[in-house]
């Protein structure tokens, strides 16, 4: 058997609260991994973390994240499936990849959801609704309700899955050992106050 891996993230911010206040708890993105480090791990997002007007399909990359969003905290579970399973699903995710530009947010699909009708629009998803597709695209039906309507919270209740880590993303990221503690200079900590002001978090 294999294991794939779900982050839920909360992070801040104007956009970050109205949907937090839309599904009615903290963790707003779904982030899909192949591994428990979120080396390889996807999701339609910000492009960049800093900038909440331009999303898409993107690779996540922690130690930006943590720039942008110092506060952030994650909640990854695994859930299991088989290798073959793993396989497909992490060939679909660099197909994605290679062609990311093509994938949008799915903005048109917002209100559907607040409506429960389902809504498709080619090549753009929501961070939940892509992950819940590829995951049934590939035999791992886990909600009885089109793709489209799936919300983090939906991921967050799941059964038959395991947290392996609950808490902010620098601690996750220390144990990964992403970069070494005494990285935090005078400029990094500057940075980290810009953005800190920029995504609301103050």
């Amino acid at each position: 058997m294999g294991k794939i891996y779900v982050a839920l993230v909360d992070t801040p911010g104007l956009f970050a609260s109205l949907i937090r206040r839309f599904i009615g708890m903290n963790y707003i993105h779904v982030v899909l991994s192949m591994d428990q480090e979120l080396n390889e791990a996807y999701s339609v997002g910000r492009r960049n973390p800093s900038i909440p007007l331009f999303a898409g399909f993107e690779r996540e990359d922690a130690e930006k994240i943590e720039q942008a969003f110092p506060t952030a905290r994650y909640r990854i579970v695994s859930m299991e499936c088989t290798d073959e399973q793993k396989e497909n699903i992490y060939r679909r995710l660099r197909e994605c990849y290679e062609r990311r530009f093509r994938y949008h947010y799915c903005i048109l699909g917002l209100p559907m959801i607040l409506c429960n009708i389902p809504f498709y629009q080619k090549n753009h998803y929501t961070c939940s609704s892509f992950v819940a597709n590829i995951l049934e695209e590939n035999g791992m039906e886990l909600f009885e309700k089109h793709f489209s309507l799936v919300t983090p919270r939906d991921f967050y209740e799941l059964k038959d899955t395991r947290v392996v880590y609950e808490g902010t993303l620098h601690e996750f990221n220390e144990r990964c050992r992403r970069y070494p503690k005494n990285q935090a200079n005078r400029f990094w900590r500057a940075m980290r106050k810009i953005t800190y002001g920029m995504n609301g978090a103050v």
